[in-house]
């Protein structure tokens, strides 16, 4: 609970998105919104937030004498019904030398997004403000990031059978676990999977990340998972179609798919440098870009869409389209500078398999080739249920 003092420091400070204050000892809906937005929490401070009543907007007491009546219908606010999830909140009395303040302490919730009458609140600055659509989108996935992460949920109608031990036992296992450990280690099939997250114990199942890094045919239990790819003969979907094709199966077996159509499908060419003494080989697109892009987009993607990764070839560009947009705390203005990650055991399965050698840094590695190789820069487009890139071929190397 706040103390006097606190209460006070609060009262001295200009009003912020941790704090409002009120002379309204009648206007619940106002009361209502702004528990909502402390309980949402949206600049993510983890702190409390305090409705103040009974002072001014330049902190003076407005000579309130706060009344049982006026407690009861602040607590009343939490358990009407209007307000869910319920947000955790206390409320208190301060008898102060120039007044009293009612003081409502609203926790950040765990379980965000918090509604009031069907609407999403929050603070912007010293004010309130109804979310967005990618504003609460962000609360989702905060809530989803307080829970279980979708990768690490049980697969509830898989069963240990899905699995292959084979490719968990010689693919998998022994580059995620020391070899003095798996000599030593005598426990069942289900708890060795179980202890890389493979396995809900509880529900006697492969969760599922489980399905999508070990089973023969993740689609069968997450219908799109895998990789679309055309090549078309125009510029745009209406155009000819000259190759078609699916990468799909375990995570390793997907990742390799992908490697061979890459390479099936970029140009190169020989150019001389040091004043045409000696050739090299350069693409009309870096290969390094392309499995970067395409592997960000395998881990990063949202698996509980049954659309896949979308991996389009056209005569100048070529576009990756990814079910699933920012990720967590990850926002239009921080990426790629701030990382999230949607499927964290999908993400260390990609290390494990050697495929990622450092998390967060697909993106940079992906501009830095495309510089090299006298690309445009990739350009991003994203929105709450989509992250899309496009790739331009190099000037006219390629004509």
């Amino acid at each position: 609970m706040i103390t006097e003092t606190e209460l006070l420091k609060l009262m001295g400070d200009l009003e912020s998105d941790r704090v409002e204050r009120t002379v309204s000892t009648t206007n619940t809906d106002k009361f209502a919104q702004t528990i909502c937005a402390f309980a949402n929490d949206f600049p993510a401070h983890r702190q409390p937030g305090y409705l103040l009543i009974g002072v001014r907007d330049n902190g003076a007491l407005s000579g309130l004498k706060v009344t049982d009546d006026l407690l009861l219908s602040l607590g009343a606010l939490r358990s009407d019904g209007n307000i869910q999830p319920m947000p955790a909140l206390a409320i208190s009395r301060f008898a102060l030398a120039d007044g009293e303040v009612a003081v409502v302490e609203v926790l950040p919730a765990h379980l965000p997004p918090v509604r009031y009458k069907g609407r999403v609140y929050l603070r912007v600055g010293p004010r309130r403000a109804t979310a967005s659509e990618q504003e609460e989108r962000i609360l989702t996935e905060r809530r989803i990031a307080h829970s279980l992460t979708f990768d690490a949920l049980p697969c509830l109608e898989s069963t240990l059978a899905d699995l292959s031990e084979d490719r968990f036992r010689l693919t998998y296992l022994r580059h995620a676990v020391a070899e003095e450990v798996i000599a030593e280690n005598g426990r069942p099939l289900k708890q060795q999977l179980a202890s890389l997250r493979f396995f809900d114990l509880r529900q006697d199942c492969p969760t599922n990340a489980g399905i999508l890094v070990l089973a023969d045919r993740p689609m069968h239990y997450l219908p799109g998972a895998y990789v679309q790819f055309v090549r078309y003969a125009g510029p745009d979907l209406a155009s000819e179609v000259l190759d078609e094709k699916r990468a799909l199966g375990d995570l390793r077996t997907l990742l390799q798919t992908l490697d061979l159509i890459v390479d099936a499908n970029l140009r190169q060419r020989p150019v001389a440098v040091d004043g045409g003494f000696v050739e090299t080989m350069i693409h009309d697109y870096p290969r390094i870009a392309l499995r970067e892009l395409l592997l960000n987009a395998v881990i990063h993607r949202n698996y509980q869409s049954t659309a896949p990764i979308r991996f389009y070839f056209f005569p100048d560009h070529l576009t990756i389209d990814n079910p699933g947009g920012l990720y967590g705390d990850v926002t239009a203005e921080s990426f790629p500078q701030v990382t999230g990650y949607r499927n964290p055991i999908i993400a260390e399965a990609s290390r494990v398999l050697g495929y990622t050698n450092r998390f967060g840094q697909g993106i940079a590695r992906a501009t830095r080739a495309l510089e090299l190789n006298g690309n445009p820069p990739a350009e991003y487009r994203f929105d709450a249920h989509h992250f899309m890139v496009t790739l331009r071929r190099g000037r006219e190397l390629f004509d």
